[in-house]
Parts: structure tokens; sequence; C-alpha cells
């Protein structure tokens, strides 16, 4: 009889993975203090943010015939951007074009992810400026948390006061310019410096000069993680062949410290060192190597301290890049595919739209409105209707007008028909119709009114003519 060999059942655990623990969205999380450093995602991203200032600090100074190129004039109601003004009967292309940057935000993201948010978004581009002062004022790292924790002293007053009047001078910045394209910018400023800023423009300064200051100052991240939508819905509409900072698992697991001249793969260790400079140079304070996360603003300030530490270690970089969640997996990124390629169909057509609706827009505006009185009986014995008339020029020069009938005959146009506006002029007027045949249908019959200008535009507006039943 053969011997069996004892079989013994072990019970084998499932592979244990590596998962961070799920962060409660609502608890206090702990100031962040960003490490200073330096690559060319960094370059890229201040070159982005000094033509976002540029912008924004320098379209409102540009003068253009005799006035402030750029300005909400809302006393006024009026928008003019550089040769062109806007009338609220044009705020449906201001809808539209708010579309349009909606629609190439989300093409944006589809193609490269967050790239918005990290290198030209001015919540990011503020915040960074502030860490700047910050880094000015108190030191890099170290130094900012060994101040934070050092007892009360002159110096550490000096140093916070320096810091927070940086702030301030930003903010105040900020404010004066931003209410300086709803008021012209060039007397608010001779005001505020001469104090004699009125009420309200004070209030306003005031108000975004204090949210400048809290935004940038002292909430930073939390407007990215908690306050701002897009970080939300982000998930929604990145697919796999998005572009994504992410770490290379892959080659960086397992992680340890080593010394240079090691070799990682004897130590049973993988190109990452464990050194946290991802982590600490992250303006959220996240550490990318636990994956994708909604924290991420796609800045890439860890892909250039990574790539610091892996030149100086003597590795290749990309341990920490930009890339896609196929290409991670093996295989190779797609460019085009259908929700792009529909996007970006989408956003030209609407691009194409807008810029027919800017150009074919009118410049003339007729508003129509019958008087209150039913219909009177003139001297001549006609049935005549009086109407209200408002008229605008749109243009910036002075234009003359002639009033008429579309409707060829039947009707007597009676009143002040050639009119001379100004620029942007809006006159009121009354004509009087009368009709010349006693006979015909009576009640309301449809009325239209045209206006003509002298370079050949015209407008029609619309109304009725009431008479009585015979």
């Amino acid at each position: 009889m053969s011997q069996r060999i004892p079989a013994k059942i072990v019970e084998i655990a499932a592979p244990q993975h590596f998962t961070p623990p799920p962060k409660p969205l609502s608890a206090v999380t702990p100031a962040v203090y960003t490490k200073r450093f330096s690559g060319r995602f960094r370059d890229l991203r201040r070159l982005g943010g000094a033509l976002l200032f540029l912008l924004f600090f320098g379209t409102l100074w540009l003068q253009w015939d005799g006035r402030q190129a750029v300005l909400w004039d809302l006393p006024e109601r009026k928008f003019y951007i550089f040769g062109a003004t806007f009338w609220p009967q044009d705020l449906i292309l201001l809808s539209a074009l708010l579309i349009i940057a909606a629609f190439g935000l989300f093409f944006i993201t589809v193609l490269a992810g967050r790239v918005w948010c990290g290198y030209t978004c001015p919540q990011s581009v503020w915040t960074w400026i502030f860490m700047w002062a910050e880094q000015v004022t108190e030191g890099d790292r170290n130094q900012r948390m060994k101040l934070d924790k050092a007892p009360p002293s002159a110096a550490k007053y000096l140093r916070k006061g320096a810091k927070h009047g940086l702030w301030l001078l930003v903010s105040l910045a900020t404010a004066l310019t931003f209410v300086g394209y709803f008021t012209p910018v060039r007397p608010l400023v001779a005001d505020l410096f001469t104090l004699n800023l009125d009420l309200e423009s004070a209030f306003w300064v005031a108000f975004f000069a204090a949210a400048t200051y809290a935004n940038a100052g002292w909430l930073r991240e939390q407007v990215c993680i908690h306050m701002c939508p897009y970080s939300r819905f982000q998930s929604v509409m990145f697919d796999k062949d998005t572009l994504i900072i992410s770490y290379d698992a892959a080659r960086g697991e397992s992680r340890g410290a080593r010394r240079k001249d090691a070799e990682p793969r004897a130590l049973g260790l993988g190109d990452c060192i464990d050194c946290q400079q991802c982590v600490q140079v992250c303006p959220t304070g996240i550490d990318i190597r636990d994956g994708l996360q909604i924290a991420c603003i796609g800045c890439a300030a860890c892909v250039d301290a990574c790539d610091s530490v892996m030149d100086r270690m003597g590795y290749a970089r990309g341990l920490v890049r930009y890339t896609s969640e196929r290409a991670l997996e093996g295989g190779r990124t797609h460019l085009l595919r259908p929700r792009l390629v529909g996007y970006a169909a989408v956003l030209l057509a609407m691009f194409g739209a807008f810029a027919w609706a800017l150009q074919a827009r009118p410049l003339i505006a007729l508003d129509v409105a019958r008087d209150r009185g039913l219909f009177r009986e003139n001297a001549a014995g006609e049935i005549e209707n009086v109407y209200n008339l408002k008229l605008i020029n749109k243009t910036q020069q002075a234009q003359r007008y002639r009033l008429g009938l579309a409707e060829d005959s039947g009707y007597r146009l009676q009143g002040a028909l050639d009119q001379r506006l100004e620029p942007g002029e809006i006159r009121d007027f009354a004509v009087s119709v009368a009709r010349l045949e006693l006979s015909g249908s009576g009640g309301p019959v449809p009325l239209h009114f045209r206006v003509s200008a002298q370079d050949g535009e015209q407008v029609e507006a619309a109304s009725t003519f009431v008479a009585p039943r015979r």
C-alpha cells in the first residue's frame, strides 16, 4: 500500500494594495506650507500668469477716441470695447460668449485635464502671487513653519506685517482695477489718492479688496477643493486619454531612501526615494502618489520637483509626469476621439455663429409704442394714430436718419421724419400716421415703421394701426 503525502489546506489572503484613507471634506485641513522650487512648468505657469496680469491690469488704461477703451458704463447702460459699443439689446451676444467659453473649457478639459486651473485661473494665479509675497517676507517652507511656531517677538511681527502689507497692496490694486472696468479708472484712482472717493465706489473697492485678500491669502486651496464646482464635475469629463498628472507606480514602487550610488533593484526598491518633495511643493497639499484627486489643479509643481530629484539621483525623468490613464496601462494615447471631435465641432460652429451675429448686429435701434389713445379724427376727416418712437444711434459717429413706413400706400406719416443723432444718443419723439382711405376693415391693422441711416442700413419696427369699424 503506497504512502500518501499528507495534504494541508492553507488559506492565502488576498494581496494587500495601498489605498489612501479617504479625507473628510468637512474636516479642517492643516495649513499648507509650499516649498520654493524651479522647473520648466513653473516657468510656463509664470508666463501664463504674467500674460493674465498684463491683460487684466493693462487693458483698462488704454484709450480709444478720447475715452477708456474697455468700460462697462452701468449708469448709461453701455459696454465699450475699443471701437464697438454694446447696448442692453446686445446682451444675447454676451450670453452666447459665455456659452462658448463654457464649451471651450469642456474642450480643454477633455484634451488636457485641468490646465486652466493650474496655469491661468485667477484664483491660482493670485494665490501664487500671495505665496511669492510669503516667501519674500517670511522665507522658505521650513522657515515659515518655524516662524509660526515661534513665540511672539518684534521680528515675527515685522515679518508678518510685511507679508500682510504686500497682500493688502496687491488686493487694493486688484480691486481698483476691477472697479475701474465699471467706472472710469483715471478719475477713480485720482479720487482715491485725493480722498474724494464717493461712498459707492469706496464700498466696492473695499469689498473686492477684502475678497481678494481672503481668497488668495487665507482660503487659497480651500476655494479649489470646496467652493469651485469645476473640481466636482471634472471626473465626468475625463476619459482614459485625457492628459493628467500621474505618478508611475510601476516604476516608483517600492519607495524608500537609498544612497545615490546604490542600485535600487538590488535593494528591492523602485525609483521613488520617498523624499516628499512632490508633496511639499503642492499648493493644495496633496500627495500625487495617491492617485488622481479632486484637489489636484494640474499645475505640475510636483512634476518639476520630482524631475529635479531624478536629475540629482541620475534617474530618468518622468516618474511624475503628464500622461494618460491609457498610457499608464501600457497603451497609446488617442488624440482624436469622438467626444473631443464633437466638442471641437460644436465649438467651431458656435464661433462661426457668434462671429456672424456680431458682424450682422444692427447699429440702429428703433422702438415703437402706439399712444394710449385709441384713435382720433384729424381736420381732414382722416383717422389718425399717434406713436411714440425711441431711436438709438449705436455707432460711435454722428448719423442722419430718415423715418418712413414700410407700407407703400394708404397711410401718411407726419412729424420730424429726419433726425440727426450724436454717437450713442437716444432720442424720443412722437409722430402721427393718418389712413388716407376711410373705407376698409376696422380694428387693429399691422403697420411697420422703417428707419434708414445715411450709410444705407435699415431697420424696421412693427406696430398696429387702429381704426373704427364702418
